[in-house]
């Protein structure tokens, strides 16, 4: 009797033991037939990962991917992104895919600063040739006289004013012997930027009658 009860456990644990195996066995399969990698799998289904995200891993990257246009100017430079296009259309300015993104955004962090003489900051306040120093130094790399005066003579070769192009500099005398009293920087469309006494930075107008009144002469910054 007693070497029948033996025989039975032996065969009970037996059992155990197989189906034990059979499980485990299982298991490894089902793992292997539907993993989370985001790849096909050994029998060809599509893995879990994929089918959440219906497959397509490429579209939402098509849509994250940044348009080219609007982040380089013609010589490939990036600029960041452009200045808010609504601003600029208050100005009557309308950039285009050749304006350098780069000018246009400093100048816009500019728009507001008060008048401060000797001043060349956003927080406390600027003069004009400040403003222009601190803007050439920003966007073009490039050490500019401090004063006025000394920015055309200095730093600029005349050139025409009809032949006016982005990032020149244009001069005006108040009357006072012929001397340079202020100075800008042009943009586009007969507009300039500059550092008004009166307004503080801005943008204005050349063909405005007290700018033609009060014109001196334009000058290309030396490269």
């Amino acid at each position: 009797m007693n070497a029948t009860l033996n025989y039975n456990k032996i065969l009970i644990l037996t059992t155990a033991l197989l189906l034990a195996l059979l499980s485990v066995s299982c298991g490894v399969m089902k793992q292997a037939n539907d993993d989370d990698s985001g790849y096909p799998t050994k029998r060809g289904r599509t893995s879990s990962a994929v089918r959440r995200t219906g497959g397509n891993h490429n579209r939402d990257w098509a849509k994250a991917k940044p348009n080219d246009d609007n982040l380089y100017d013609d010589r490939g430079v990036d600029n960041g992104p452009i200045a808010t296009d609504e601003e600029w259309k208050k100005l009557d300015i309308k950039l285009g895919r050749h304006d350098n993104k780069r000018l246009y955004n400093e100048i816009k962090s500019w728009l507001g600063t008060p008048y401060s003489g000797g001043g060349h900051t956003k927080q406390v306040g600027t003069d004009c040739s400040g403003f222009v120093m601190e803007l050439y130094l920003t966007v073009y790399n490039i050490s500019l006289e401090r004063r006025g005066g000394l920015q055309f003579y200095n730093n600029c070769e005349p050139i025409d004013k009809s032949a006016l192009r982005e990032g020149d500099l244009v001069f005006f005398n108040n009357g006072d012997g012929g001397k340079i009293s202020h100075v800008g920087i042009y943009l586009k469309d007969n507009k300039f930027a500059h550092a008004s006494s009166s307004r503080g930075v801005v943008i204005d107008d050349l063909t405005a009658k007290y700018y033609v009144k009060h014109f001196f002469a334009a000058g290309r910054v030396k490269r």
